[in-house]
């Protein structure tokens, strides 16, 4: 699907600050980058949110120890 966007000249700036950090060379990499990034902080961030909240039952040694 082919989606038209205006962007102002801050965001230009931004996607062009971004290219150069990221090393992208489209607009169309850089807000594919972006996305995939924004949607894993957010994932990030509801696994964090279930700190405490989940109950775990095992040895934390004991599985260290079995790893290889």
């Amino acid at each position: 699907m082919r989606t038209n966007v205006v962007l102002d000249d801050e965001l230009i700036e931004l996607i062009e600050r971004a290219r150069q950090l990221a090393g992208l060379k489209t607009k169309r990499e850089i807000i594919h980058e972006a996305l995939r990034t924004l949607i894993r902080l957010y994932e990030q961030a509801e696994i964090r949110n279930l700190r405490g909240k989940l109950k775990w039952e095992g040895d934390l040694h004991e599985q260290r120890l079995s790893s290889p």
